[in-house]
């Protein structure tokens, strides 16, 4: 017998699920998780980030869940996958003769607390279907600069160009604010804008201001990588002689950030989190008293 494949075991999946959402039980049913999906932009800032480019059109792609503990408050947890880039190549300064670039591949894991403009209902369907709100969380993010030289990808961090050693992971604090749209009983689409602070200056492993003394670093393709002024002047055809501190090549004063700029796809998903509390305790499902109830002979009457 020939296995089933992987795909045609989702579309059943997703087609039951959608039977079962046409029915007022699926309306009704707790669900009190929320699922998550996006896509976007990630755009850096530091010391390769030109003047005026605010937007980058790096991807971003995340996953996450999201759980409500009131009508306004909700806590979430995301996993985002995002590239940051950035190259003094297209500077209009005199920064080109730096000539120094970075693309990273970067990952982020954050536990965040959103606040809502307007509550809920007292059931999920019953929320708003327009809502904005902001949040603020912690987030762990790994980090690996690289750039290119003669034709090769260079891992930048190994190579401790300002012979300083710096670790790939990083503690970050997100913070920003959104607006989510009901697009049916259980899907939301939302747009959301958050800023990174970070605490560390080498996402594009440049921050000291001056070059390092090239004798102070471990190999030769550390010191080409580090001082690459001399490509750039003999792309134009003159001889460039670096000088040891002399030159300045980042700004230590200040960390690096990063913007994710995102769409996501909301689903609430048929779990209860708040199974076996009583039915008033659950944050969108609260029991309705019988509209009904029996007479002393035995027949209906209304409350």
């Amino acid at each position: 017998m020939k296995r089933i494949g992987f795909a045609p075991v989702v579309v059943l999946l997703l087609l039951a699920e959608m039977a079962e959402a046409q029915s007022f039980y699926a309306i009704r049913r707790p669900r009190t998780l929320i699922g998550s999906v996006g896509t976007g932009t990630a755009s850096y800032f530091g010391e390769l980030k030109n003047d005026g480019d605010y937007i980058d059109a790096k991807p971003s792609f995340n996953v996450g869940l999201q759980a409500y503990i009131n009508r306004r408050i909700s806590i979430r947890s995301e996993i985002t996958w995002f590239q940051l880039s950035g190259t003094d190549t297209k500077a209009d300064n005199d920064r080109k003769e730096r000539n120094l670039s970075f693309l990273a591949d970067n990952f982020e894991v954050n536990v965040e607390g959103l606040i809502n403009l307007t509550p809920h209902g007292r059931r999920y369907y019953q929320r708003p279907m327009l809502n904005f709100y902001a949040f603020l969380g912690i987030g762990l993010i790994y980090s690996n600069p690289t750039t290119d030289y003669q034709g090769e990808t260079h891992s930048l961090r190994s190579l401790q160009t300002e012979g300083i050693s710096y670790s790939a992971f990083q503690p970050v604090v997100p913070f920003g604010l959104g607006m989510r749209i009901k697009s049916g009983p259980f899907f939301n689409i939302a747009i959301e804008g958050g800023y990174r602070l970070t605490f560390t200056d080498y996402l594009d492993d440049v921050s000291v201001s001056r070059y390092p003394d090239p004798a102070t670093l471990g190999s030769n393709l550390s010191r080409a990588l580090s001082d690459r002024r001399g490509e750039y002047f003999a792309s134009i055809g003159e001889s460039f002689t670096p000088t040891p501190g002399i030159g300045r090549r980042g700004n230590p004063e200040t960390n690096d950030g990063y913007f994710l700029l995102n769409v996501k796809l909301e689903y609430y998903l048929p779990f209860d989190l708040f199974q076996g509390r009583s039915p008033q305790q659950k944050t969108f499902n609260s029991k309705r008293k019988a509209f009904y109830r029996y007479n002393k002979r035995g027949g209906l009457k209304r409350k």
